[in-house]
């Protein structure tokens, strides 16, 4: 049974991850073909619009993806009182967003063309909501690449149909349409693979109801708060500013953003095994927990390197010349990135702790703190305060949910060989500091070498230490390595 899960889980991991990499290249494309597109005004104006998807998001989240995903992973869940009944509120909810659209948007200081954006952006989200609310039963029965496969074929339709409109012209909404078509295509894909696992009927269990969002209104709270500092920082711009300097900013910000999935993806991978042995396997959890926060740590260090030394190259290939100025705004924000993988890490180990309660009232300290230096610091620094404001707000989260993930559950993170990846890194930066200036291609490509190379000379990986990750068999074999 644990090969057969190891298996599972390995297959989730390869899949998944060449499938969100291959997203994120195609959304990079999408972005380099707007930016060229609309220009700096036109990308901003854009930016602006999709910034609502996040908005509607939170607003119709109460917690229900995340509560019904731990509740579902627990043995003996009647996974299908769970699902019809979660379902039920997320039409409810979606439905509710969608017809204050019009009321949200008749009281923003926007053009036309960014209003009539903002209410296609509302449609699209009618889909998103859809397929994330079925997002658990394929994480609950290891089937998430199936998931990502949906996704990345929206994405292919998305990068199509904005193909089509910068050639033949056809203006601002069809770029805006594109998103609508990406979102459609992957719930049609998710809700017909979900059929296999579970036939869901709408429910309407009203006392299940009043139980359920006693668990799930804090973490529907932590969804507003997180779009308060991860996404009103583009809507403040929007309003304080031009539309040229909240492309500038977006620039920058979509490498950030179309990064945050390799946190979110490993997270949400471990999140069910961290859930089942948080109370009853402690030192299980404690072996999951270590690794994924290496494996985590093992990704920053090259990212963070990497784009210290090549934000112009990175901003050339999104934005081209017109968006030189986001090189500036990138080497801060990569800072962020990096405190976001934490941030993820931390956030997991407080839900399957029954914490999150805590986790909200962090967050919305952290939202007060970055809406208050926001109204500060972009009035006289643009796009450049709300980037140091990014960073100073993942750093406030990182350092208290690490606060009470101490205090409060008990873990004490430990990360073997630290020092060896940070030398891996250090080796890194020397090879693109000496080379600096000569082909961003080669230097990308030769720096990750080296930097993995160096990884393997220093022995930082075992192969014990791979197998705890992806199965309980591995986790067993390296509870028993001296």
């Amino acid at each position: 049974m644990a090969e057969i899960v190891g298996r599972k889980i390995a297959l989730n991991v390869l899949v998944n991850s060449c499938a969100k990499v291959l997203s994120t290249v195609l959304a990079l494309v999408s972005v380099g073909f707007i930016t060229r597109y609309l220009g700096a005004e036109g990308f901003g104006n854009y930016a602006t619009a999709v910034a609502f998807l996040s908005l509607f998001s939170a607003m119709a989240d109460l917690g229900l993806y995340n509560i019904a995903t731990r509740e579902i992973s627990r043995f003996g869940a009647d996974e299908k009182k769970i699902m019809g009944n979660v379902l039920s509120l997320r039409i409810i909810t979606s439905t509710t967003v969608l017809a204050l659209t019009p009321l949200i948007i008749f009281f923003l200081p926007y053009s036309r063309e960014i209003k009539e954006g903002i209410v296609i952006v509302a449609m699209a989200f009618l889909f998103s909501s859809g397929y994330q609310s079925l997002n658990g039963i394929f994480q609950k029965n290891l089937a998430m690449y199936k998931v990502a496969i949906g996704e990345l074929t929206g994405k292919v339709v998305q990068v199509a149909t904005v193909i089509l409109t910068t050639v033949n012209n056809w203006g601002f909404d069809w770029i805006i349409m594109a998103m609508l078509f990406n979102m459609a295509v992957s719930f049609g894909i998710i809700f017909f693979w979900s059929r296999k696992y579970i036939k869901i009927k709408l429910q309407f269990d009203f006392t299940y109801w009043r139980e359920f969002l006693t668990e799930s209104l804090p973490m529907g709270a932590v969804a507003i708060i997180s779009f308060v500092y991860f996404k009103m920082d583009t809507i403040l711009l929007s309003i304080m500013k031009n539309g040229t300097e909240v492309g500038i900013y977006n620039a920058a910000y979509k490498v950030l953003e179309n990064s945050t999935f390799f946190p979110a993806l490993i997270c949400g991978l471990v999140l069910p095994i961290m859930s089942r042995d948080i109370f009853t396997n402690r030192k299980s959890f404690q072996i999951i927990s270590d690794q994924t926060l290496k494996f985590f740590i093992l990704l920053i260090v090259p990212l963070t390197v990497a784009t210290l030394f090549l934000a112009e190259g990175i901003i050339g290939l999104i934005g081209g010349a017109g968006f030189a100025e986001s090189a500036h705004v990138l080497r801060i924000l990569i800072f962020a990135l990096a405190l976001i993988f934490f941030g993820h890490f931390f956030n997991a180990i407080l839900i399957v702790a029954n914490l999150q309660k805590k986790l909200m009232l962090v967050l919305l300290a952290a939202a007060a703190v970055n809406i208050s230096l926001n109204f500060i610091a972009i009035p006289r620094f643009s796009y450049l305060g709300a980037a140091y404001v990014s960073v100073v707000t993942e750093l406030l989260v990182v350092f208290l949910t690490a606060y009470l993930v101490i205090a409060k559950v008990k873990y004490y993170p430990q990360v073997d060989k630290l020092a060896k990846i940070l030398l891996a890194g250090l080796l890194m930066s020397l090879f693109l500091f000496v080379f600096r200036g000569k082909n961003f291609f080669i230097l990308a490509s030769a720096s990750f070498l080296i930097y993995f190379l160096a990884l393997w000379l220093l022995r930082v990986i075992k192969n014990s230490e791979i197998m705890s990750l992806i199965s309980r068999k591995g986790v067993e074999e390296y509870e028993e390595t001296p």
